[in-house]
């Protein structure tokens, strides 16, 4: 298996630009990324416990930098360097060095024939030259270890320190064209030492990529380019179990966001139904394996602990929609696994009676949002003023959520359940009509139930009731008109996470602007189930269009230009997951 041999990877060809898009692959914790002439291996992995900053890691040094090929002098060799899914080919004027994973922890480099070398510099403070290559460890706080080795004639081999906690590495080797060098970087204390054969190494990495592409559902023609970069992403985006991370699980941004987001792998499921249903499954599980004993489910896992409680910008317990039981549903839908459904089905009781035995402060039966971040709207003008805030989208996801409940209980055969879970749906849409409800606005507000205000800035979470399907037909009228004008929600890249026309309306700021991809997946469902199919098809037809428009897929983009704001995460893993499951939809509806 070769590139030439699947069209898959020869699809893909050249996206991965090891700049803002790094080389990686399933399960590992390593990404490669290019400077000029040289790579760097940088580590996705959060040191909270030691450097006491959650974003550390974004701008800490590479473990691995400034690491070249050489000639036989040792003089640094210019790349001109290809990227498949499963290789970096590194073309240099003494022949072609080939990078792929040999497993999550370990680089392996297919060595041309002749006389060559390579140097690093590895940031650890430790070491031990051998026969064979060498070992680095890193000790203190965090410890973290390194092992490279060669099956090839070493002809030089100097170490030396680069600083207090850092050793350059040189190398000159005779290679008889079958050798190669392999760089294991891992947490453990044993190593992988062995190093295989160049070819069939090469051709499993090719083999598993490829499986993993043809496995994926067909889409239509102007859609496949994209899509299968966003299986790459869905792909390259896992982190392998740790610690906290109970599961194989997919992070929303191996770059920015290193971890498991709660509301993110709900999403993230989405996708994975279509390729590999128990991976899907997980997604939920990882969550629910730290659920609390009074039921709230984390807002994040990280390999360290949980975040379940904040004291920025307001101190209380911080968590994520409750979009458990829907996300479990849509699964199900797949392929009816009434086992699991039986699993996820007393955690999201407990997860749904949290919400309003913790979240109702005026007992009117709507929740509220205590902290921002609970939201994952972290910066959205309804918190400007404070919370709590009782909003329509979290009163929607309830009804959702509880009508997944009763079908879920159905299921099961628990039909007093089903009966009981069907009629709170009803009435928390009632509750929204009868007390977010603004007959002249012809939205549904926020409010703020401490100080009896509403929240009336303009968001198409005010449109949101829309999604349960259960409200007068008049209401979704009014709802509509506001969602297909274009001074409000419509413009060439809907929808903006603020109404055009709204004082706070900056497309470049997250949730004050700009479109997210989950946000449209949402109002599609809900516009489908309403019955305005070809809107929902025209908002799912500009969506995939404007995930269309760069290499990357991103975090949210400006809704009038369809540019990137400045920052926006790349390879962004819900909006991979929306474009996938759009794009699997549209094929259907063909």
């Amino acid at each position: 298996m070769t590139e030439l041999d699947s069209p898959y990877l020869a699809l893909l060809k050249d996206r991965i630009n090891l700049t803002q898009i790094p080389f990686s692959d399933r399960g590992s914790r390593l990404l490669i990324f290019r400077h000029d002439h040289s790579l760097a291996v940088r580590l996705a992995e959060r040191w909270f416990k030691a450097v006491r900053q959650l974003s550390a890691y974004r701008s800490r040094p590479p473990l691995i930098g400034e690491w070249c090929f050489t000639d036989d002098q040792g003089t640094p060799l210019e790349l001109d360097i290809t990227t498949y899914p499963h290789k970096i080919e590194c073309r240099t004027r003494c022949g072609a060095f080939t990078i792929v994973f040999a497993d999550a922890e370990t680089l392996f480099v297919a060595l041309p024939s002749g006389t060559c070398g390579v140097t690093f510099q590895a940031n650890l403070d430790q070491i031990w030259p051998d026969r064979r290559g060498g070992i680095l460890r890193m000790t203190g706080d965090i410890r973290r270890n390194v092992a490279y080795t060669t099956n090839a004639h070493i002809v030089q081999h100097d170490v030396e320190p680069s600083g207090a906690t850092s050793h350059r590495i040189r190398l000159i080797v005779q290679s008889d064209g079958a050798a190669a060098l392999v760089i294991n970087i891992t947490p453990r204390l044993g190593f992988n030492r062995y190093v295989r054969n160049s070819e069939e190494t090469i051709k499993a990495a090719a083999q598993r990529w490829h499986a993993w592409f043809a496995a994926a559902p067909t889409v239509s023609e102007p859609y496949r380019a994209q899509y299968y970069y966003a299986w790459w992403i869905m792909r390259t985006g896992l982190i392998s179990t740790r610690y906290y991370t109970t599961r194989e699980a997919m992070t929303p941004s191996k770059i920015h966001y290193v971890g498991v987001w709660q509301w993110d792998a709900y999403f993230h499921a989405l996708a994975y139904r279509h390729i590999d249903m128990n991976l899907a499954k997980d997604q939920l599980r990882v969550v629910l394996d730290h659920q609390r004993e009074d039921g709230m489910i984390p807002d994040a896992v990280h390999d360290e602990g949980t975040v379940t409680h904040l004291d920025l910008p307001v101190e209380a317990d911080v968590t994520k929609p409750p979009l458990e039981a829907w996300s479990a549903w849509k699964l199900y839908e797949i392929d009816h696994d009434r086992e699991f459904l039986d699993e996820i089905y007393e955690p999201a009781v407990r997860w749904n009676a949290w919400w309003f035995e913790k979240n109702d402060v005026d007992g009117n039966g709507l929740c509220e949002y205590q902290h921002p971040f609970s939201s994952g709207l972290d910066d959205s003008p309804l918190w400007d003023e404070g919370v709590p805030v009782e909003s329509p989208d979290l009163n929607t996801y309830l009804c959702l959520q509880q009508e997944a409940l009763a079908k879920i209980a159905h299921v099961l055969g628990a039909e007093q359940d089903a009966a009981r879970w069907a009629q709170r749906a009803d009435a928390q849409a009632a509750r929204m009509v009868r007390w977010m409800w603004d007959e002249n606005a012809g939205m549904f507000w926020a409010n703020r139930p401490n100080h009896g205000a509403r929240v009336t800035v303009r968001t198409p979470f005010s449109l949101f009731p829309l999604l349960t399907g259960r409200l007068p037909r008049d209401i979704n009228q009014r709802l509509i008109q506001h969602l297909t004008d274009e001074q409000e929600f419509w413009p060439p890249y809907p929808l903006p996470t603020v109404a055009l026309n709204d004082p706070k309306f900056n497309p470049q700021q997250m949730w004050r602007g700009p479109t997210w991809m989950n946000v449209n997946y949402l109002m599609i469902e809900g516009l489908q189930r309403t019955g305005y199919d070809a809107i929902a098809r025209e908002l799912r037809r500009r969506t995939l269009d404007l995930l269309c428009r760069h290499d990357d897929i991103y975090e949210y983009y400006h809704p009038l230009t369809g540019e990137v704001p400045p920052k926006a995460a790349s390879i962004f893993g819900w909006s991979a997951a929306v474009f996938i499951d759009l794009a699997i939809q549209a094929k259907s509806d063909e």
